[in-house]
């Protein structure tokens, strides 16, 4: 008798829940009207500069935006959505020490973002965008760069990506 009434409960279940949606309310739809986005040389301003940087975000951010929405690239002025900024720090910090010598480090990348939006100016900001990588103090900056650079340039550009397309 329990194993009928476990189906019928079982098939209730799924047909009840197979109408359930569920949405993302965080998400910035874009405006019919935004149809055009540029995004300039992003600039390396840091006291140190990462030669590969600067280039890597530029050709990154593009390609997020047009393999993410339905913006088209141009590389007039009159964008409906121009971005631009630059590194505005790259440094590295001790995050641990064991007994005299320093056990972790941590490279902190912060990406300072320009965004103007032509259509509506009460949409334009500014905001900082920071990136921090932890690695053991046995490795040096130029050897975590050659493992990490793909990971950081990801990282910044996804956090660009969400201040100018998303409410985070």
């Amino acid at each position: 008798m329990m194993k009928p009434l476990f189906i019928l409960s079982f098939i209730w279940i799924l047909t009840g829940c197979s109408t359930c949606k569920y949405s993302f309310k965080d998400a910035s739809p874009i405006p019919p009207e935004i149809k055009t986005f540029r995004v300039n040389q992003l600039e390396n301003r840091a006291s140190y500069v990462n030669p590969q940087l600067s280039q890597q975000l530029t050709e990154k951010l593009k390609q997020k935006i047009i393999g993410t929405t339905r913006l088209r690239q141009t590389n007039n002025d009159d964008a409906h959505y121009d971005i631009s900024g630059w590194v505005s720090q790259y440094s590295t910090s001790t995050t641990g020490i064991s007994g005299n010598n320093a056990s972790g480090n941590r490279l902190s990348v912060s990406f300072h973002l320009v965004f103007k939006n032509t259509v509506d100016d009460k949409k334009n900001f500014e905001a900082e965008v920071p990136y921090n990588l932890d690695f053991s103090a046995n490795l040096s900056l130029q050897q975590v760069e050659s493992a990490e650079t793909s990971k950081i340039v990801s990282n910044i550009v996804d956090g660009i990506f969400n201040k100018i397309f998303s409410n985070w």
